[in-house]
């Protein structure tokens, strides 16, 4: 049983029991687990990201491995750009939609995907053992890395029918809720020649505008920019931006197993006969 990794990485106030030292040691041992570089490093808008970003990266190259600073970008582009761009891993500094004093790092593989939790247990007990690397033969060097961005709005692109949407003349409000999609989602938009209304869209790791979390309760100012601006549709984005919440063009909040069917529908008329997979607590309408 895990004793620091939950359902996506390890989270803690920070300070309290996420504090720096923890983050340094904890790099060691997941260091010690990738065994190479480079290790791609991107992180959230939260006010203690930065400081985290340059312990992380110090930790690393302490260990021998060389990675490159990301800077600020949605966990999505962070895990996709580890994979397109050749890295051997990733780590995402972020505690997701949790409230402003939490952080949280979470370890992706070379494919971009999330560790797995027997890959979480070897890290753990590298920690608690402290059997990570120590005094390597020459030590790792931090570098910037900034195709991160592009390569990962490109790669969305790709997926979608550009001259379909832009034929369309599509209007949608962002509600980017001063989180990291910020930096990605008005620009995706914009590439597709969709007019773009914003709310929410300063980066602030106090989510002062309606919280971390997108939820039906927070969104009537998506609803109400939806209904003035006579927009196709709104999106509501959490704090690192690897999940959103959609509103109709009659400002409806959709529910997440309405946007699944939606989705699913694209992917199987693009690919038929094709496996669908869903969390547990989907509702029967998926079936």
């Amino acid at each position: 049983m895990a004793k620091f990794f939950g359902t996506n990485g390890i989270r803690g106030v920070f300070s309290e029991d996420f504090t720096l030292e923890f983050v340094h040691d904890m790099t060691l041992a997941i260091a010690t687990y990738f065994t190479k570089g480079p290790i791609l490093v991107g992180y959230d808008g939260r006010e203690s990201s930065v400081i985290i970003a340059k312990v992380i990266c110090s930790a690393l190259n302490y260990a021998g491995l060389d990675c490159n600073d990301a800077g600020l970008v949605p966990t999505p582009c962070l895990e996709y750009a580890v994979k397109k761009l050749g890295y051997s891993g990733g780590i995402m500094i972020t505690a997701s939609h949790n409230p402003s004093q939490y952080n949280g790092i979470k370890p992706a593989a070379k494919d971009g995907v999330e560790i797995s939790r027997e890959d979480e247990l070897i890290i753990e007990d590298i920690f608690l053992n402290k059997t990570w690397i120590k005094n390597p033969s020459k030590w790792g060097i931090t570098g910037k890395e900034d195709r991160a961005i592009h390569v990962y709005v490109d790669g969305i692109t790709s997926q979608v029918n550009s001259q379909k949407i832009r034929s369309k003349n599509l209007k949608v409000v962002l509600d980017l809720g001063n989180g990291a999609q910020a930096v990605t989602a008005p620009v995706f938009c914009q590439s597709l020649g969709i007019k773009t209304f914003l709310i929410n869209e300063k980066v602030d790791g106090l989510f002062p505008g309606r919280g971390s979390e997108p939820t039906p309760q927070n969104l009537s100012e998506l609803s109400k920019s939806v209904l003035q601006n006579n927009a196709d549709l709104g999106i509501a984005f959490d704090g690192d931006g690897d999940r959103s919440i959609f509103c109709d063009d009659k400002g409806e909040i959709l529910s997440g197993d309405k946007s699944a069917l939606v989705l699913a529908k694209f992917i199987l008329q693009k690919n038929p006969n094709s496996l669908v997979v869903t969390c547990l607590n989907s509702g029967s309408n998926i079936e």
